[in-house]
């Protein structure tokens, strides 16, 4: 005697909101009747922090001190004790969205560190014009040995909506030094910690080049960049950890020099 057993979800886009109702049904199969103790079923919507490979020997402490946060825990008693007849029994049921107490129903993420399991905001418009040159650039051992160039731009907004491309323009003024490409990065910095201590880890999710090649002089070069859906959720801010995302303006000069501009992003879905 077999018995088979499977959850059907009424709408077939499963993206959910709080307040929301999450209904469907529980379909139970068998050749024969079933003798049963009830059926009851369970909502669970937990945020999980898990340890990098990178951090071993550094992150125990935190590991072991954060347990997995419940945003959402709910039971229903669908069925009392009694039998199944044989066959197909269908049994519908229904699951308001609501958060435990002042949680927050985050958007559903996978990440390096992080894994939630959606969150709308405001959005407020903040362009920014931006200058690269030598003495502009961080972190440069030997400025004197770089070539003279000059990159002006615009990136239309930093704070994006994030089913929306990000937008802006680049263009070359001046470079003494031929360019070999022009790429955008984007990048998700995950931190994580406690009391006992923080881990940070950057990971690239997309790059793409925008221009090819000795771009010509005073051409304003479009920016358009798509967020990737599956690596990508709205910028997160909490008590034990941090999800945000950065874009890199990444210009390679001949013969082998590599300028980096960086821009902090705030991803929100409205």
């Amino acid at each position: 005697m077999g018995t088979a057993l499977d959850i059907k979800i009424k709408r077939a886009n499963k993206v959910y909101h709080a307040g929301e109702v999450l209904s469907g049904v529980v379909v139970i199969s068998s050749k024969d009747s079933v003798q049963h103790q009830g059926v009851s079923l369970t909502m669970e919507g937990t945020v999980n922090l898990q340890l990098s490979a990178k951090s071993v020997g550094v992150f125990e402490a935190f590991y072991n001190s954060v347990k997995p946060i419940q945003i959402i825990n709910s039971t229903i008693e669908m069925v009392k004790p009694g039998k199944f007849p044989s066959g197909k029994t269908e049994i519908p049921f229904e699951f308001p969205l609501h958060v435990k107490g002042n949680k927050v129903l985050y958007e559903t993420y996978h990440g390096v560190f992080v894994n939630i399991q959606p969150q709308k905001g405001k959005l407020t418009p903040s362009p920014v014009d931006f200058t690269i040159t030598p003495e502009t650039l961080q972190n440069v051992k030997e400025r004197a040995f770089l070539p003279k160039f000059l990159l002006r731009g615009r990136l239309n907004s930093t704070n994006c909506v994030i089913t929306q491309p990000l937008t802006g323009e680049l263009v070359v003024e001046s470079s003494e030094a031929a360019i070999r490409s022009v790429e955008l990065q984007l990048v998700r910095v995950e931190t994580c910690g406690c009391a006992e201590g923080y881990a940070r880890d950057a990971t690239e999710i997309q790059n793409i080049q925008i221009a090819d090649g000795d771009v010509c002089r005073g051409l304003s070069v479009p920016i358009y960049m798509v967020f990737p859906r599956l690596f990508t959720c709205p910028t997160l801010e909490t008590t034990n950890f941090k999800v945000e995302f950065e874009v890199n303006i990444v210009v390679l000069l001949h013969p082998d020099h590599l300028i980096t501009e960086n821009f902090p992003l705030k991803l929100c879905r409205i």
